[in-house]
């Protein structure tokens, strides 16, 4: 009996130490279970994730440099457009006003005119004594005829007082020799000494008279000069008070549309005052690159221009040219760089981008901001 009992102790001790083993089997297994859970979170966020920034960092880091050596861009850059700012070449009150804030208008088109009424009168009396000169000019043409016709009159008396010196001076040499020889009378010589002195004061004033012909007609010729002067004179003023009265209506010199208007109907207005502007449609690109971003720049380039005023849309233009000179050569004040205290600075190239495609049905103004994007190769 003692040793049944012990034997069943025994088997009882040996339940006991299995159960206890495998319930301490089973809280290791839990806990390999749960040390295996938690581990990945944290590797995950440790090791993965900087290493994806890294893959992502570098991936971008490469495309960037590619794409570096095959394009040039620049944020200082604008659209351009020539802008016509319009100013009076007259003064006077604004009799008419033709246009209206932003409104488009084509060359030629009648815009502002200017009250005519004094360059009217101005005009109308250059012409008046533009014709009382061309009478003076038609008297001295007659007095030059009548002068003329006096002179040749005057010659011919001259011809004749010669022709009867001739012979009163023949007559009076033959009375000469006869008296002294006797044969005529002192009487008969007296007569021949009074014709030959008579004949002699006739020619004299005969041609004292041609001379005065003379100078009347030389009077009349200067006259006429003169007066031909004076009608030239008389008709540049003629032709600068007609222009004038044209300057009083002011026309489109260009397409576009109407801004910066300052003058309003009734206004008196000064010669050269500016009184609006006209901003043409056809407008172009301004970008001033670095000089080290021209190395392969050249005209004929595809250019994508981005407009801030349309974030979505890439815009098709090309390199027209590239300015000659760098943006602080050509400005007013150049910089003097023979100096002590010099420092380099990377100067920027104006580099003048038109546009490839129509973009009339777009909103692009002269001073905008865009962002031109060069491919090089």
């Amino acid at each position: 009996m003692k040793k049944d009992e012990t034997n069943n102790n025994f088997e009882e001790k040996d339940l006991t130490t299995k159960e206890e083993i495998t319930d301490n089997n089973d809280i290791d297994e839990n806990d390999d279970e749960l040390y295996e859970d938690d581990r990945p979170s944290y590797q995950k966020k440790r090791v993965l994730v900087p290493a994806f920034t890294a893959i992502v960092f570098f991936f971008v880091g490469i495309y960037f440099m590619v794409h570096s050596m095959h394009f040039q861009s620049t944020d200082d850059a604008f659209v351009e457009g020539h802008i016509v700012s319009i100013a009076p070449r007259v003064s006077g009150p604004v009799q008419q006003m033709l246009i209206t804030d932003n409104q488009p208008v084509k060359k030629g088109d009648l815009l502002i005119i200017i009250d005519p009424s004094d360059y009217e009168a101005k005009l109308a009396q250059s012409k008046a004594k533009l014709a009382e000169a061309k009478a003076s000019l038609k008297m001295s043409q007659e007095d030059i005829t009548k002068s003329s016709s006096v002179l040749k009159e005057s010659g011919h008396d001259i011809a004749s007082t010669k022709s009867k010196l001739d012979f009163a001076q023949k007559d009076y040499n033959r009375y000469s020799s006869m008296y002294k020889e006797g044969i005529s009378s002192k009487q008969e010589y007296d007569n021949s000494k009074t014709g030959l002195t008579v004949a002699q004061a006739n020619h004299k004033s005969a041609g004292e008279r041609q001379k005065a012909a003379k100078a009347m007609l030389d009077t009349a010729k200067a006259k006429k000069e003169a007066t031909l002067a004076e009608i030239q004179k008389l008709e540049a003023e003629v032709k600068t008070d007609e222009l004038n009265l044209s300057y009083t209506k002011i026309y489109a010199p260009q397409d576009g549309l109407i801004t910066n208007r300052n003058v309003e109907e009734g206004n008196f207005v000064q010669v050269a005052q500016p009184m609006f502007a006209i901003v043409p449609e056809k407008v172009w690109v301004v970008a001033n690159f670095k000089e080290t971003q021209l190395t392969y720049m050249k005209p004929g380039q595809s250019v994508k221009v981005k407009i801030d005023t349309y974030p979505g849309k890439k815009f098709n233009a090309k390199v027209d040219s590239i300015q000659r000179a760098t943006g602080a050569k050509a400005s007013l004040f150049p910089p003097e760089n023979a100096v002590g205290s010099y420092v380099k600075i990377v100067q920027r190239v104006p580099v003048k981008i038109i546009f490839t495609e129509d973009i009339s049905k777009y909103n692009i103004v002269p001073g905008m901001s865009v962002v031109p994007e060069v491919k090089v190769r």
